[in-house]
C-alpha cells in the first residue's frame, strides 16, 4: 500500500472546500474530491491536477445513504485506506431578505433539509469512512463549522454575529455538539477530531460578501486535518485559537 497520505474533502469543487483539498494536495496528501454534481465535481479535479494535486473525484451526496455508501466503496477501491476526512459539505437553508431566518415563522422542511446536510450528513459519512480512517497512523476528522455556532457569542449581547439564523445557526452549533461526542467515543484511540471555523469568507455561499479568501478560511481546517499525534480532540478552532462553545 502507497503511504502517500490519503484525504477526502467533502463539498469539494469550489470555495472552502475546494481550497481545503487544494491546501492538502499541495502537502502531498492524495484527495478525493467530494461532490455532488459531477460536471463541477471533474472541472474541479481537472484544476486541482492542473496544480500538481494528485486527485480523484468522489461521487457523494451527504444526505444520501446509497451515495455515502458507494462513495467509501470508491475511496477503498482506489486508496485502500482514509488519513483525513474533512467534513465539509453544508448549506444555510432558505433564507429571508438580510440572510435572516426568523424562529417564529421557519418553515420546518428548511429546518429538516438543514440539519439533514449539515449534521445527518456529517454522521454517515463520518460512520461510513471509519473503517477506512481506522486503517491509518494518525487519522483525522475536521468538521467545517461557523463562529454563529458558538452559543456564547450567539448569546454575547457585545458581540456582533450577524442575523438570526434559525436553522443554519442552530445546525452548527449541534455540529459542534456532535463534534464532542465523537471525541469522547474516540478516546484512548489515534482518532482525533475537531470542529474549525473559516471565518466570514467571500464565496457563492455568502453571496461573495466577506472580508477573507477561500484560501483564509480554510487554513484552520488544514492544519487540523494534519495535526500530529498528541494534538488537540474535541475542540472548536479558528485562526486566533479556540472558539468558545
Amino acid at each position: 500500500m502507497s503511504e502517500t497520505m490519503i484525504a477526502l474533502v467533502t463539498g469539494a469543487n469550489k470555495g472552502i472546500g475546494y481550497e481545503i483539498a487544494a491546501g492538502l494536495g499541495s502537502l502531498g496528501y492524495r484527495v478525493g474530491v467530494g461532490a455532488r454534481d459531477e460536471t463541477r465535481r471533474e472541472t474541479a479535479v481537472g484544476k486541482l491536477r492542473a496544480l500538481g494535486v494528485d486527485a480523484f473525484g468522489v461521487p457523494l451526496d451527504v444526505t444520501d445513504d446509497r451515495s455515502v455508501t458507494d462513495a467509501a466503496e470508491l475511496v477503498e477501491r482506489l486508496a485502500g485506506r482514509l488519513d483525513a476526512l474533512v467534513n465539509n459539505a453544508g448549506i444555510s437553508g432558505e433564507t429571508g431578505p438580510g440572510w435572516e431566518q426568523d424562529p417564529t415563522a421557519l418553515d420546518l422542511e428548511v429546518f429538516r433539509t438543514v440539519v439533514d446536510t449539515n449534521v445527518m450528513g456529517v454522521v454517515r459519512v463520518t460512520n461510513a469512512m471509519l473503517p477506512l480512517l481506522r486503517r491509518s497512523a494518525s487519522p483525522r476528522i475536521v468538521n467545517v463549522s461557523s463562529s454563529v455556532g458558538s452559543l456564547a457569542r450567539q448569546a454575547d449581547p457585545d458581540t456582533e454575529i450577524g442575523p438570526i439564523m434559525a436553522a443554519y445557526a442552530p445546525s452548527k452549533s449541534f455540529l459542534n455538539a456532535l463534534t464532542v461526542q465523537y471525541a469522547r467515543q474516540f478516546t484512548g484511540t489515534n482518532i482525533l477530531i475537531n470542529a474549525a471555523c473559516p471565518g466570514l469568507v467571500a464565496t457563492d455561499f455568502t453571496g461573495f460578501y466577506g472580508s477573507r479568501t477561500p484560501q483564509q478560511g480554510a487554513a484552520t481546517a488544514i492544519r487540523l486535518a494534519t495535526l500530529p499525534d498528541g494534538g488537540p480532540s474535541g475542540s472548536f478552532f479558528e485562526d486566533d485559537g479556540v472558539v468558545p462553545w
